[in-house]
């Protein structure tokens, strides 16, 4: 499944129209803020699949049956651009156990790039929901990738993907490697260069939300 926000208006279309363009882009704050409140508002929308159980509330004046989350998901994010995402996951499920996931590009002389993970803090995932974010889901190798090293802690029941901006190739790679994933975007691209990047996109998210860095 994938679910594409901005296919009908709403604020994330607005959000997502924010961090594109390069007038806004230089206030990292205001940056780092729109990935938090399109991961909010992504988070809500999953929330609604998850299982809930009926839990008998006493208020002040009498009783009420409420609807709760059966179990907390984990959340998992890939450092350090998915950061402001999972922080917004985490304001909604701020509850959740989390991940935490260091791939990254390292480039080569010919311009190609291979994908490196060097660190990963995980709680135990058998039978639990994973929720993952990412900026944005370029080539699909880093997601790929990472969820294959979150098998190692468990064998997860479902796994979500947020992000701000995907690639049609990107999805349809990770859809490919990973069938029963359910991905969640406030955008989705066409075009994907021969380096990597999606076209218009937005830039390195990363660099926008916490400064430039020295290349691998």
């Amino acid at each position: 499944m994938v679910k594409n926000l901005s296919a009908s208006h709403s604020l994330v279309s607005n959000w997502v129209g924010e961090i594109r363009n390069v007038d806004i882009q230089n206030n990292r704050l205001q940056f780092r803020r729109n990935l938090e409140r399109i991961a909010e508002v992504i988070g809500y929308e999953i929330s609604k699949e998850l299982e809930s159980d009926t839990k008998e509330i006493t208020t002040p004046l009498g009783k009420s049956n409420c609807k709760v989350l059966k179990n907390q998901p984990v959340l998992a994010t890939i450092l350090r651009a998915g950061l402001s995402m999972h922080n917004g996951l985490l304001n909604y499920f701020d509850k959740a156990d989390n991940a935490f996931l260091s791939a990254y590009r390292k480039h080569h002389p010919d311009g190609s790039f291979e994908i490196c993970m060097e660190y990963m803090s995980c709680p135990n995932l058998e039978g639990r929901v994973v929720i993952i974010s990412d900026p944005m889901l370029a080539t699909g190798a880093s997601l790929v990738k990472s969820i294959q090293h979150l098998r190692e802690a468990g064998k997860f029941k479902e796994i979500h993907i947020v992000c701000a901006i995907a690639c049609t190739a990107g999805v349809e790679y990770v859809l490919k490697a990973e069938p029963d994933v359910k991905i969640w975007c406030g955008a989705i691209d066409e075009e994907l260069t021969s380096k990597g990047y999606i076209v218009p996109g937005l830039g390195d998210a990363g660099d926008l939300a916490y400064g430039s860095k020295m290349q691998n």
